[in-house]
Order: structure tokens, then sequence, then C-alpha cells
């Protein structure tokens, strides 16, 4: 579902699902949700059999939850819901402080549409459900794609132009590197705000030797500059292994511009958001 459609959904029937144990993270959910769209009917449930019984009454647009519930988890709620009769699918985002430690073990299953981690703070939270729910363009992005299929990256370059979004392409690793180093020697005139890379490339370097030059060479944290992995790999060992190595998220192939758009405004604007501290 494109971003366009989710929000002519929540528009025409604005009907949210939250759900968590805690009435402050329900609360907050429901008042970024309602701050961005006035008319939305924010949902509130504390425990699965809530969700299930508001699931009953009738088809939601986002779902929200926990992964530790009351009565259950998380991801058993996200298979109700995707079993629900009569609901289409929709953004199921698990919000959880063990988010993280669920994605490197690869404990997500494919009724989890997205996630988001506590640990990143409240401010964060309200940006990413921002970014479902009214996407708005980071001015000024440039993002540093590593793809070396003329054809994909034709295609996947569109869905980011298509969000304002400046994007260098190019063929290898090696390309890359070299764009780095000249930008931290100060001779280029657009830095890099985040890197888009495809896991397998062309010639003696991967998608995993970026993240990992990335962040041991060149010394840039997660927030200095994100790297987001795109990987057709099912192995859950091979996607821990780019996770730890310091991807600051994976894109799943086939690409939905949908997520991959989410994903990368959401890493831009954290970046954005840590700027202050890096400089101080």
């Amino acid at each position: 579902m494109a971003t366009q459609e989710l929000k002519h959904l929540i528009s025409d029937a604005p009907r949210v699902m939250v759900v968590d144990g805690s009435k402050l993270v329900r609360r907050l959910i429901s008042d970024v949700l309602k701050r961005e769209l006035p008319d939305v009917d924010v949902i509130g449930c504390a425990s699965i059999e809530e969700a299930r019984q508001a699931l009953a009454d009738g088809p939601v647009h986002l779902v929200t939850t926990s992964l530790a519930l009351p009565d259950g988890d998380g991801l058993a709620l996200a298979r109700s819901v995707r079993e629900a009769a009569g609901q289409a699918y929709v953004p199921v985002i698990v919000v959880s402080g063990d988010a993280q430690q669920h994605l490197e073990q690869r404990r997500f299953t494919e009724y989890v549409t997205d996630y988001f981690d506590k640990a990143l703070g409240h401010e964060a939270l309200a940006t990413f459900i921002r970014g479902y729910v009214q996407p708005e363009p980071v001015e000024d992005a440039t993002v540093l794609y590593v793809e070396d299929s003329r054809v994909v990256a034709e295609a996947t370059k569109r869905m980011l132009e298509r969000h304002k979004l400046h994007v260098v392409h190019v063929l290898t690793a090696e390309d890359a590197f070299s764009l780095l180093t000249a930008e931290s020697l100060g001779r280029t005139t657009r830095p890099v705000d985040l890197v888009l890379t495809d896991v397998t490339l062309k010639g003696e370097l991967s998608g995993r030797d970026v993240v990992e030059r990335i962040r041991i060479d060149f010394g840039y944290g997660k927030r200095r500059l994100p790297v987001l992995v795109m990987t057709g790999d099912g192995n859950p060992h091979n996607q821990s292994a780019l996770l730890q190595s310091g991807a600051n998220d994976l894109v799943q192939k086939p690409i939905e511009e949908r997520l991959l758009v989410t994903k990368v405004l959401f890493q831009l604007r954290l970046a954005r958001m840590a700027q202050p501290a890096v400089m101080l």
C-alpha cells in the first residue's frame, strides 16, 4: 500500500488501534495521531482480548502494538489483525524496548510491517508515527545509493526522488568509499546524509563491507551516517550479521516503496535530531 493510499484511507475512515499495556504509551501515540490527523478515531487497547473485540467491531487502518501484552505478545496480535474478517492489509507497527533485539535475532514475523525501539525516545516515536500517517519530505537530504544493477537503481532512485530526496548513485562499494573520502577531506559541496546499499555487489566488496568500513574505517556512528541495506537473503544468520556490523536497518526485496521511503525518512530525521548532540 503506497503512502498516499494510506493517507487517503485514514482521512476517509480514520480508525487507528493502539495496543499497549502502558497508559502512558497509549496516550503518547494517541496524541501524535490526533495532532497530525484531527479527525482520527484512536482505539486504545490494553490487551489482545480488547484488540480482538475492537477488530470485531470494524476494520482499522493502522495498528501499533507493544511486544509484551498482559495476555500474550504483539506478534500474536499482528497475526490476529491479518486474519480478522473484513480487515484489509494495513501497517502493523511494533513499539517495544526489545525491538532491536528482536530485529537482530530476526524474530519478527511476516505479520509485522515495521518496528520502533522505545529506547529512541518519545520525540523519535512521534517522528516515526508521523512518517506513516502524514509523511513530510526531509529538505536538502542526500542519499548515497550503492547498486550494481542500473535497472534496479533507476526504479529505486525514482521512488526516492518522488519524495524530494537527492540521490547519488554509484555502481560499486569502491566508488562509494571514494565519495565518502572526498567528503571527509572537504572536497564535496553536498554532504551525504544516508547510505543505501544492496547487500550483493559486483566486485570484491559487498554491502556488508560498505557497512563495516563506514563504521570502522570512517568512524561514523549510526546517527552520524545511517546505513540501510537492501537484501533478498532470508537467512536469519546473514541478516543478523548485517545488523551487528552496524546497519541501521534492512529493506527486504522486493522493495515496497512505502516501506523504503518510511525507513529512509525516519533515519534521516533521527540523524538530524542528533546533530546538536554531535556538535557539542
